[in-house]
């Protein structure tokens, strides 16, 4: 994180210059986080998991699944998380006219990235923030120990419920007859 006597805003991240993609800006309580792009291997699980929720979202008409899309909780709380899942309901009145997210998703998808900072961000900042939004499951992908953490909203707090492992097969109440073995996200 980069700190400011300033809170960083949404405003700053569109006066920053084009890198080509090559990092990833976010702002969490005003803070400015700024990461590398993702290795290989994070971006094949964040895609199986994107492919396998769009399939099943045009299969029952009941949300949309995207890739790293801009999702704006407020002027100082903007994230790109790797994959989301919004409903039909949230998504009506939920884009903006730069086209991000300006509601909470059900549900956020992060893989994690090596690194110390990288996994204390996914695992203990991201939640509160998710948490205070609203969001209703949040899950960390790990692809180097191939795992799966799934938290989800109890108690106005996402809490860790399970972690999933190759031998075992994601499912979830938030997402009807979803189902996709964890062995595949790994391939």
């Amino acid at each position: 994180m980069v700190a400011n006597s300033q809170p960083w805003t949404i405003r700053d991240l569109a006066a920053m210059p084009d890198d080509g993609g090559w990092k990833r800006y976010e702002i969490i309580d005003g803070a400015l986080c700024v990461t590398r792009a993702p290795h290989i291997r994070h971006q094949g699980a964040a895609g199986k998991l994107y492919m396998r929720l769009e399939h099943w979202s045009e299969q029952t008409g009941l949300g949309a699944a995207f890739q790293a899309p801009g999702v704006v909780f407020s002027p100082t709380d903007a994230v790109i998380p790797d994959v989301v899942w919004v409903s039909q309901e949230r998504l009506v009145n939920g884009i903006d006219d730069a086209g991000h997210l300006i509601v909470a998703p059900e549900l956020i998808i992060e893989v994690l990235s090596p690194g110390d900072l990288n996994e204390q961000r996914d695992k203990e900042v991201k939640p509160k923030l998710y948490s205070r939004y609203g969001v209703q499951e949040y899950w960390i992908v790990n692809w180097q120990l191939k795992t799966l953490e799934i938290y989800r909203r109890t108690d106005a707090q996402l809490q860790l419920v399970s972690t999933l492992l190759m031998g075992d097969t994601l499912t979830s109440p938030l997402l009807p007859e979803f189902s996709t073995p964890i062995a595949e996200l790994f391939r």
